[in-house]
């Protein structure tokens, strides 16, 4: 006997939603890094962090990985967090943009407090790298939130 309680097949479902969502803003987010002056640092950044190395030396594969993973593990984080909101104030298009809201703060935090002062990267980049960082999520979640939301409709 299950100590969890029941719930519909649709919540299950979800988060493969956010899976394939998370996909797909990552392909998107990829793009709009490829035009801002510092986009597509970050990910080097985080495998530079994770290696000891200054961004530009850190390795590509890695910072792909790095990049990948987490995009795709955040779909299910804003899957989990829409769920959460929508079990303690019911649904609504407030639960989900403070869902998005959160999520959105937590990655930009998560970036600018924790992994950018760990990097050998130079100070006078710093500013740029945040901003990039700001935009990229922006775009990032643009497309992952109406995603989520609007198949999670369906369900």
């Amino acid at each position: 006997m299950s100590t969890l309680p029941s719930a519909s097949p649709a919540v299950s479902l979800l988060f493969p939603v956010g899976v394939a969502a998370a996909v797909v803003a990552t392909l998107v987010m990829d793009v709009v890094m490829a035009r801002l002056p510092e986009g597509e640092t970050p990910p080097f950044v985080a495998a530079g962090v994770l290696t000891g190395r200054p961004p530009d030396d850190a390795p590509g594969r890695l910072a792909a990985v790095v990049h990948y993973l987490a995009g795709i593990l955040t779909g299910p984080l804003f899957v989990w967090l829409s769920l959460t909101g929508t079990a303690l104030f019911g649904p609504s298009l407030v639960v989900t943009a403070i869902a998005a809201g959160l999520l959105y703060a937590l990655m930009v935090a998560f970036f600018a407090v924790v992994v950018l002062p760990r990097s050998r990267v130079a100070d006078g980049r710093v500013p740029a790298i945040r901003r990039g960082w700001a935009v990229s999520a922006a775009a990032y979640l643009a497309v992952l939130v109406p995603l989520v939301t609007l198949v999670g409709r369906t369900l």
